[in-house]
């Protein structure tokens, strides 16, 4: 293909090439400034090597070891104001922790440089935030640009599990009455492309979210592996007619030449920024275009999604989700006490060996004694032996793999039990 277009990647922006997170104090003082260093220090697992307190227009620093990486943290103090979009419902704040955090003038900055391990240093991070600022109220992580409930920033830094990997970006979606531009944020600083999607709709914007968010956790969880995704194709999915998605990306300045006529996420609108290290994402609709190095564009799968297309979830995330979800199984059992609220439990049962190990059901819970539980079964598995659709059993902690809670207000999942 002929590009009659040269468009040029710009360098990478500070909030690009580190994780920049501000944490933000309760009260509008440097108090939280007295004992840094040492609350710092005491950090399991962390070890600090060196510190340099914060100067007038000069950042403290603060050089630590932890698990035989070393990383060098730069911190300032900054006037602050919530960006309106920052506000949003990604994640859920009471009316009086949004007033909280409008009413703060200041914050603290921390910037880190992110080595080998995205799930590691993100908590990592975290655990530094809530160090540094013991009376936390909210943090941005304006990396991603979003901003995180100090409940959620809490239980996560301390949690056993790891982060999700999805929690490590955010996906923005810009519209307009006919099209949908979807792109990352966060990715970069992980050394890894940020990824977008141009001329999606509202009919199917919802599965390409689901694509790019799929993908972005690919390429993060198999980033040892994939050295160049822009040279490379990933097997991440099933449409309805079982034809494979497989995905690939290329840089926006080429990818342009592929969408001259979009309204959204054109040159117009990289102006200031989505101008670094983005790409856009295509797909190969076979064997022999993966071969030939033949792309196509996204939205010519749009027929063929149907109402459920299959986007897989690696062993790592789904070890993830299972261990999350034990962990916090404690909320299950505070709220099976109110009998308004209905849990359904996903529970991982044996199968015949040529089936794998696990078929994953979704159970609703009756009754919790002791350290079991009894549940019914929801749904009629497709490869688990004598066992039906409205069967009831019993069954332990051990056997869970997921969960939701259904209040009257809200949908609980292990993922967000910090509403509660």
């Amino acid at each position: 293909m002929f590009f009659k277009k040269n468009y040029k990647e710009k360098p990478l922006k500070y909030w690009e090439e580190k994780s920049v997170m501000l944490a933000l104090p309760k009260d509008n003082n440097d108090d939280f400034l007295k004992g840094l260093f040492d609350r710092v220090s005491k950090i399991k697992k962390v070890k600090v090597l060196k510190t340099k307190p914060i100067e007038i227009s000069k950042p403290g620093i603060i050089l630590i070891k932890y698990e035989n990486e070393e990383y060098e943290i730069e911190i300032f103090v900054n006037k602050f104001s919530i960006p309106k979009t920052y506000i949003n419902k990604a994640f859920y704040f009471t009316n009086e922790e949004i007033n909280n955090i409008k009413n703060i003038d200041k914050s603290l900055s921390i910037f880190m440089k992110y080595k080998n391990n995205p799930n590691k240093e993100f908590k990592l991070q975290l655990k530094l935030a809530l160090a540094m600022v013991p009376d936390l109220i909210g943090l941005i992580d304006e990396s991603a640009e979003k901003l995180l409930p100090a409940k959620w920033v809490k239980l996560n830094a301390t949690s056993k599990v790891e982060i999700s990997t999805n929690d490590l970006y955010t996906i923005q979606a810009i519209y307009d009455n006919k099209e949908v531009w979807l792109h990352t944020h966060g990715l970069n600083r992980f050394g890894i492309t940020e990824l977008e999607i141009l001329d999606s709709n509202k009919e199917n914007y919802n599965n390409h979210y689901h694509l790019i968010n799929t993908y972005a956790s690919f390429l993060i969880d198999n980033k040892d592996n994939i050295n160049n995704p822009r040279e490379t194709s990933s097997y991440i999915g099933v449409l309805k007619d079982k034809t494979p998605i497989v995905a690939t990306c290329i840089s926006w300045t080429i990818a342009l030449n592929f969408y001259k006529k979009i309204k959204l996420g054109n040159i117009k609108d990289r102006i200031d920024s989505h101008n670094g290290n983005t790409s856009v994402i295509f797909i190969y609709k076979n064997e022999n275009d993966e071969k030939n190095k033949k792309i196509s564009k996204i939205n010519e799968y749009n027929n063929l999604w149907g109402n459920n297309p299959i986007f897989f979830i690696s062993n790592k995330e789904t070890k993830r989700m299972k261990e999350l979800a034990q962990e916090r199984f404690n909320y299950v059992i505070e709220q099976s006490q109110n009998k308004d609220n209905k849990i359904i439990i996903k529970i991982g049962l044996p199968v015949p060996k040529e089936y794998g190990s696990l078929e994953h059901i979704w159970f609703e819970l009756l009754e919790v004694k002791d350290n079991k539980f009894k549940a019914k079964l929801t749904q009629e598995p497709y490869n688990v032996e004598n066992i039906h659709e409205g069967d009831v059993g019993w069954y332990t902690k051990d056997d869970v793999t997921d969960w939701i809670i259904y209040t009257k207000e809200y949908k609980i999942t292990p993922k967000n039990v910090y509403i509660l």
